[in-house]
């Protein structure tokens, strides 16, 4: 008995001593078979239990299982430790040199589009103007008869308008939500419409948004454009404040001190209307082909809201005044930035949209 103990002790001992010379996980491997595994030592030795006198066999049982969990557990934190070193030696091989230049990153920007329209939005909402959104597909009811153009009006021949299927926007099972033709809208006017029927006096809305008209596309004129639209409405509201807004606005945008102008105009949904021009930004007055030689450029038209609009709207024009504007979006970019072809904003050419 007290031989078949020390084997025991021995074999611990040697175990062990083994189990710290490792220097890899693979060499703690073969430590591990070769003293824990099926064919290991510990094993071998426990199997000749069997010549012993049947009452020691549970002393040397008793033995043998903490020996055995032992080497278990040196085992254990012998592979942590090694998984450690491991660790540290693949990080010091990795460590980076934080002092290095970094790889730039290609950061994006805004469409010169959005952040015109933007940038407009937070001019006039310094004065109190909120934006409202109207839908892009319009009754005719709205884009026209309401805004003073009825059916056999010639100013209707100033919008290429496309119309569309009624039975393609909305309603029940497919029919239409109202009578009447529905069209693309060629402007975001019917949007102001649909702010003087839900709102009350003082009104102040910008209606920005996407237009359509029936154009040939060329340098100037595209099929699908932006506006932005105004629309002030309060008792004694007035021409003089129209002007003093639309001369801070060009200064905003076009630098301070440009002479600005109004010219007579003709809108229907406007009485008087008037063509708003600034002195022109390629040649300062000068006069050169991009402004016909006149040294003026018109960047938006406006006008007092004529009482058949104000009265459509819901708002009784004896007491109520209001005043109007509309700018492209487009244009008011090239004119800021100096582009000449308006197709340049839905080329998808990242060598003019990186200008941005």
């Amino acid at each position: 008995m007290e031989a078949f103990a020390a084997r025991l002790s021995a074999l611990r001992d040697r175990a062990l001593a083994a189990v710290r010379e490792t220097a890899d996980p693979t060499s703690l491997e073969q430590v591990e078979a070769a003293y824990l595994g099926r064919k290991g030592e510990l094993r071998t030795l426990l199997g000749g239990i069997g010549g012993l006198p049947v009452e020691d066999r549970p002393r040397v049982g008793a033995l043998a299982n903490p020996i055995r969990e032992d080497l278990e557990r040196a085992i254990a934190q012998r592979r942590e430790r090694l998984e450690s070193i491991a660790l540290e030696v693949r990080m010091a091989g990795e460590r980076l040199d934080v002092t290095l230049p970094g790889r730039p990153l290609r950061r994006g920007s805004l469409h010169p589009l959005v952040e015109t329209e933007r940038e407009i939005a937070r001019f006039f909402g310094r004065y109190g103007f909120v934006a409202y959104e109207s839908p892009q597909v319009e009754t005719d009811e709205l884009n026209f008869q309401a805004l003073n153009i009825p059916e056999d009006h010639p100013a209707r021949d100033l919008w290429d308008t496309i119309y569309v299927e009624p039975l393609s926007v909305g309603g029940t099972d497919g029919a239409a939500e109202t009578d009447g033709r529905f069209l693309l809208r060629p402007h975001t006017s019917p949007g102001q419409i649909r702010a003087m029927r839900e709102m009350t006096p003082p009104i102040r809305v910008l209606t920005p948004g996407r237009c359509f008209r029936y154009e040939a596309l060329d340098a100037s004129h595209a099929s699908e454009f932006f506006q932005v639209e105004g629309l002030m409405i309060d008792e004694g509201t007035s021409l003089a404040h129209l002007r003093g807004l639309l001369d801070e606005f060009a200064h905003a945008m076009f630098g301070a001190g440009r002479p600005t102008r109004f010219r007579p105009g003709y809108y229907p949904f406007t009485e008087p209307s008037v063509a708003f021009d600034i002195q022109c930004v390629v040649c300062d007055g000068a006069g050169c082909s991009a402004c016909k030689r006149t040294g003026w450029m018109t960047i938006l038209g406006a006008g007092m809201v004529h009482p058949v609009v104000l009265r459509n709207g819901g708002h009784d024009p004896e007491r109520y005044q209001g005043f109007a504007f509309g700018m492209g979006v487009d244009r008011i970019t090239m004119l800021r930035y100096g582009i000449s072809d308006i197709r340049a904003f839905l080329a998808n050419d990242l060598r003019f949209l990186e200008r941005f």
